[in-house]
This record gives structure tokens, C-alpha cells and sequence, in this order.
């Protein structure tokens, strides 16, 4: 059975820092393409950072320069070291994964892609 589970939100001040965690079980994880994700109150669900499987990664424009995606394969976790944060980046963060038809060079960002999800981590920044 695939599971995705986040871990790593919180409460944190403006300016401040967290490292989120996306821990990956029952697949082959070095197969998958892995995202993170994001949802506001009230707002759509949105693509801020993946990483595919040759290591091409995807940043979105409003996170880009602050947030950072790595994985360890040996622990089977994806990681968003996540700076500077913003009120506006209050938000439950998922992580998502997909194995299906992802292209060498593109790291897949939009909901459709993804295949698997987590349950989400909330994150709160105060200012």
C-alpha cells in the first residue's frame, strides 16, 4: 500500500524557518516523482516544488529562492526546507508522488499528475 506522511508543520514566526518532511512507503521510491503542495483557506490547491527521478526540480515563482526540495533515497523522504517565511505561506502543505509517464527534464507540478497524496501538514506563519 502507498502512503505518503507528512510531518514537520508548526507555528512559526515571520522571517522564520521549518523543514518539512515526506516520509514515502510501499513503492520503489527512486521510481517516483515526488511534489509538494499547498492549499490556503478558501484558495485552490497549489504545485510549489517538485522533484523528479534525474533530479530536475520545479519551484514555484512565489516560493522560488526560499524554499528548498532534496530527498535522501535511503530514507525514503522527500524534504522542503522551507525560509523566510511569509504569512501568506500559511497553509496545509501535502505531499504527492507519481511514477506515470513523467518526462526526463520535467519535474510534474499540477494536481492531475500526481497519483498518491498525503493527509497534510499545517503550517502557520505569524506576523
Amino acid at each position: 500500500e502507498v502512503q505518503l506522511v507528512e510531518s514537520g508543520g508548526g507555528l512559526v514566526q515571520a522571517g522564520g524557518s521549518l523543514r518539512l518532511s515526506c516520509a514515502a512507503s510501499g513503492f520503489t521510491f527512486d521510481d517516483y516523482a515526488i511534489g509538494w503542495f499547498r492549499q490556503a483557506p478558501g484558495k485552490e490547491r497549489e504545485g510549489i516544488s517538485s522533484v523528479n527521478t534525474d533530479g530536475s526540480t520545479y519551484y514555484a515563482d512565489s516560493v522560488k529562492g526560499r524554499f528548498t526540495i532534496s530527498s535522501d533515497n535511503a530514507k525514503n523522504t522527500v524534504y522542503l526546507l522551507m525560509n523566510s517565511l511569509k504569512p501568506e505561506d500559511t497553509a496545509i502543505y501535502y505531499c504527492a508522488a507519481t511514477k506515470n509517464g513523467v518526462p526526463a527534464g520535467w519535474a510534474p507540478h499540477r494536481i492531475y499528475e500526481y497519483d498518491y497524496w498525503g493527509r497534510g501538514t499545517q503550517v502557520t506563519v505569524t506576523s
